[in-house]
């Protein structure tokens, strides 16, 4: 074995770079395959220095931490960090150490900056709970660390206790700086866990005392009543369409008014209700605590924030906190101009609001909707207009002044920044004006950082990954800086239309992301059916008897538009999965057969064309958007993925409990007509020609599924998000009792199949499609006996349970092992070692690509894993670096090797090409050009 010393003088000719280019490059196209589309939701994605002298930037797409020297009215790039996937908060605790959160890796890059800047490199890889979101130092030296991140998650010690109601789903990581630990993914102070759901925004006070922390899909007290308990003489009207057609029987939303559940008209539904919903949004966190704890007593939870929270600030001057939110109007229904019902959400599903928290004095919650001077009362005139254009839609970040006078507000779907008085706010005596907002070139501002010594405010852009520069006495934009992005213009150019609430909506406040936040959902359902419109052809294709098994009549091969209430879906992983909403009512099949992969039913671009309607009969634009704008609003929306499940092991493999479920999912026919996999079709290699292949729960096929409409059969890959409402109420038929008394308080109120109306997957499962019943045959067909299904017993009941661990840890398009990192370094070998193991052996399955990063003085280096136990260097006159030589070479020089599993496809552009123009990145920093620029080349 070769010395220390010896393998110094190796390391030293293997890492050897020449000095970088300072440089940043604008976005150019990049390969096909070479990026995967998250739509990650950036939380806080600028920090200035204590200094003020650098500010640190996430490049989001790239994976990266940029770093700006800080000028008047410019920015000097000074070097750019790769940290974990999807980056979307950084907090810097001094000068040379930054902290930024990776969403996709589970992680937390511990980042050590050379003096100015110049460079840096990932010290240490924190491993945290699933997606994690934001980032605070606060406590005693403010030098604890406290990170959101879900309740689940491979590199979470604690049981994500998916089956227990009255859990909360919300975690905050906190980690003492000073003391990180030898283990892998370091040693915690304490796990918090809040009863919220999807944890999200964090701030702190001034002196650090005190941290708040939000829930991000924290609900507004509505629930769902199955259709089974809502008998027709007691649901509120109208009882057809316009036509005069009959509606289906449907689910009912209900809201909870403060003491009763209750519907639209004011009806009472608590006898059917058997949960609770406190909609606990924020939590107060008492940081100087050893460990830190959430504060006791009421003071310590604010309610009634909002519905979707984004981020929070406070107010130094006063303590008072500021939470950007939007609340949902979905206990009101239909969309359309609602002639025949008297009523519609057209143009008024949403309001955008800062909520004032108080910790003393009332009221302690005090929501101010921005948008107040708005006639909802009126749609749809064209935009822009004047009463559009003092609008301003999905408030993210916030920036307030020194002296607590001034709140900025980055309005994501207004491409503009509000600037408010805090006293006006808190007062509620502001006027929306024009006047009073920012315009930034690039659109999309997400984040936010103030430097008041200079008088600027820097706004990080979304839509084209940039950096505005505003001078905040005269509100101009005085440059904007772009940073590489590897996204093809197809991103760029259609991610504006998800969120665009300027030209997308009637009053300039709402757009699809309003629902479908950052391309995912908002863990409600809407009841946004048209009773003005008629009914349309169901064209299918249909798998199973057309036959309804309870009336024993043919089941309406119809789309009639008084659908009821249906939970948002995700726009993530539609591509290859046929048409779309629950009915799959988006389709292309009546206007073409119905081929595999892409023709009638199976043309996901012709499906999600037909959304077209939305704009008008939802958002309330006065038409649809240019043809144009809508094919690239396709191109882009088709390329969303899933994330990994975070509840499969990371080596891909099950548990006992997971593989029996999955044995009877492939092997036992539960319900008289076909397996599970009959339906809900899991073929990963399914459709291998096409841009995102594999089936995950469906392959765009239709069925009668025991419910009075025909249903797409859905796809499975997020149930493990659905987690969090127990307590179901017992109807007469159609679902086995048990287990329905009231279950108390609950952090969702919507749960599983298209309405939520079931609380959990074990529930379902016990729905009569699945246990034994005889058939019949009649002059319409037959639909077959099911002596198969589940006895309703201790055994049947135990069969119930492996199906539901199965279905949470169902397969999604990449594997459990895709963003996972660990740093390697000489202090824990031991440690990292196996870990390092897992993601070669990952690596070598295929499932991810598997790149290595280091530092040597102030550049980086990349490695990426060619198989064999080898890596290739960035530095095409490097031979291959055996696995262990590279372990060694980071454990004897001192410089911490990060090693990160990126998707597939993307190992090349990520670790050693970063700009895929054909020269490795070491090459073309040796030669003087620019690694991050395909223009610049040796």
């Amino acid at each position: 074995m070769k010395s220390p010393f010896a393998l110094r003088r190796v390391a030293a000719g293997l890492l050897s770079a020449a000095a970088a280019t300072t440089v940043l490059a604008s976005s150019a196209p990049s390969l096909a395959g070479s990026t995967t589309l998250f739509e990650s939701g950036q939380v806080r994605p600028l920090a200035l220095s204590p200094s003020g002298n650098l500010l640190f930037a996430l490049n989001t797409p790239d994976g990266r931490l940029e770093v700006f020297r800080v000028r008047d009215g410019a920015l000097v790039h000074r070097s750019s960090i790769p940290v974990g996937l999807e980056p979307v908060a950084v907090a810097a605790r001094s000068d040379t150490e930054v902290w930024v959160v990776n969403h996709l890796s589970d992680s937390v890059s511990v980042v050590q900056l050379s003096p100015g800047g110049y460079g840096g490199r990932v010290e240490r890889t924190l491993l945290v709970g699933d997606e994690p979101r934001d980032i605070v130092f606060a406590g005693p030296g403010r030098r604890r660390a406290f990170i959101t991140a879900a309740h689940r998650g491979q590199n979470n010690p604690n049981d994500p206790q998916l089956t227990t109601p009255g859990v909360g789903r919300a975690d905050v990581w906190v980690f003492d700086a000073n003391h990180l630990g030898t283990s892998l993914g370091g040693a915690p102070l304490t796990i918090l866990t809040l009863f919220t759901d999807t944890p999200r925004a964090l701030a702190a006070t001034p002196d650090g005392a005190r941290v708040y922390a939000a829930g991000f899909h924290s609900g507004n007290q509505t629930t769902v009543v199955t259709e089974l308990l809502v008998p027709d003489q007691s649901a509120p009207g109208p009882a057809t369409n316009a036509d005069g057609d009959p509606a289906p029987p449907v689910s009912l939303i209900v809201k909870f008014d403060g003491a009763h559940w209750v519907d639209e008209l004011g009806n009472p539904w608590d006898y059917r209700v058997k949960l609770s919903l406190p909609d606990k949004d924020v939590f107060a966190i008492d940081a100087m605590a050893s460990p830190p704890r959430p504060v006791a007593g009421p003071s310590g939870v604010f309610t009634g924030v909002g519905t979707i929270l984004f981020n929070m600030v406070v107010n130094p001057a006063n303590g008072k906190v500021y939470v950007s939110n939007t609340d949902a109007r979905n206990e009101q229904r239909f969309e359309g101009p609602g002639a025949f019902a008297g009523q519609s959400l057209r143009g008024h599903l949403h309001e955008s609001r800062i909520t004032v928290l108080r910790q003393s004095g009332a009221p302690r919650v005090a929501p101010r909707h921005l948008n107040k001077h708005i006639d909802y009362s009126v749609c749809c005139a064209p935009t822009p207009n004047a009463e559009s254009e003092a609008s301003l839609a999905q408030p993210v970040d916030m920036a307030v002044t020194s002296d607590g006078a001034t709140l900025y507000v980055a309005a994501l779907g207004s491409s503009k920044v509000g600037v408010f008085s805090t006293a006006a706010l808190e007062a509620d005596t502001f006027v929306p004006d024009a006047a009073d907002h920012i315009e930034v070139s690039g659109g999309g501002p997400s984040g936010l950082a103030l430097d008041e010594a200079r008088g600027q405010l820097f706004v990080l852009t979304r839509f084209d990954n940039a950096i505005s520069i505003i001078d905040t006495q005269t509100g101009a934009e005085t440059a904007h800086v772009a940073m590489y992005s590897p996204e093809p213009p197809s991103v760029t150019l259609g991610r504006r239309f998800l969120y665009d609430a300027r030209s997308s909506s009637a009053h300039g406040d709402s757009s699809c992301a309003s629902c479908h936040v950052f391309g995912d959902f908002d863990s409600l359902g809407w009841d946004l059916g048209n009773p003005d419109a008629a009914v349309t052809a169901n064209p299918g294709p249909f798998v199973g008897p057309l036959l309804n098994l309870f009336t024993q009549q043919p089941m309406p091969q119809e789309f009639h538009p008084m659908k009821g209430p249906t939970t948002t879906q995700s726009l993530r992983g539609m591509a290859n999965h046929g048409p779309m909403h629950w009915r799959g009512d988006r389709t292309g099949g009546n206007d073409a057969k119905a081929v595999q992969p892409d023709g009638g039913s199976y043309d996901e671009r012709a499906a999600f064309l037909k959304f077209q309607a939305g704009f008008t009969d939802l958002l309330g634009r006065s038409g649809p958007i240019p043809a144009a704008d809508m094919e690239a609003f396709a191109d882009f929306i088709l390329q969303l993925t899933y994330p990994p499940n975070p509840i499969r092991r990371l080596d891909n493999a099950l548990t006992p409990d997971q593989q029996a479920g999955r044995d009877t999912f492939f092997d036992s026919n539960l319900d008289g007509t076909a397996i599970c996999n009959g339906c809900h079709v899991l073929d990963p290699d399914s459709n291998p020609g096409t841009d995102k292949p594999g089936f995950f729960g469906a392959d765009g096929n239709m069925t009668f599924d025991f419910q009075p409409q025909l249903m797409k059969t859905p796809h499975l890959r997020n149930l493990y998000q659905k987690v969090g409402m127990f307590g179901m109420e017992a109807p007469d038929f159609g679902i086995l009792p048990g287990d329905n008394a009231h279950k108390g308080d609950q952090v969702r109120g919507f749960g599983f199949l298209h309405d939520g109306s079931f609380d959990t997957l074990f529930r379902f499962f016990r729905g009569m499609g699945f246990s034994p019943f005889t058939g019949f045959t009649n002059q319409f067909g037959t639909f077959p006996d099911n002596p198969d299904g589940l006895p309703d017993s201790p055994a049947g009941d135990a069969v119930r349970r492996q199906l539901e661990a199965f279905l949470l840890a169902f397969d999604s398009n990449l594997a459990p092992i895709v963003g996972q990192q660990v740093t390697l370094s000489w202090d824990n070998q031991a440690a990292a070692a196996p870990r390092v193991d897992l993601l070669i052996q990952r690596a070598n399955a295929g499932e991810c690509d598997l790149i290595a990063k280091s530092h040597v003085i102030v550049q980086e280096i990349g490695f990426l894993y060619t198989g064999a136990g080898k890596f290739a260097a960035d530095r095409l006159a490097l031979p291959p670096i055996p696995d262990a030589v590279l372990r060694q070479i980071a454990v004897a020089t001192g410089r911490p090797l990060t090693y990160t599993c990126a998707p597939p496809g993307s190992g090349y552009r990520a670790g050693i090409d970063r700009d895929e123009d054909g020269f490795l990145d070491g090459d073309e920093r040796g030669a003087g050009s620019d690694p991050a620029d395909p223009s610049d080349t040796p």
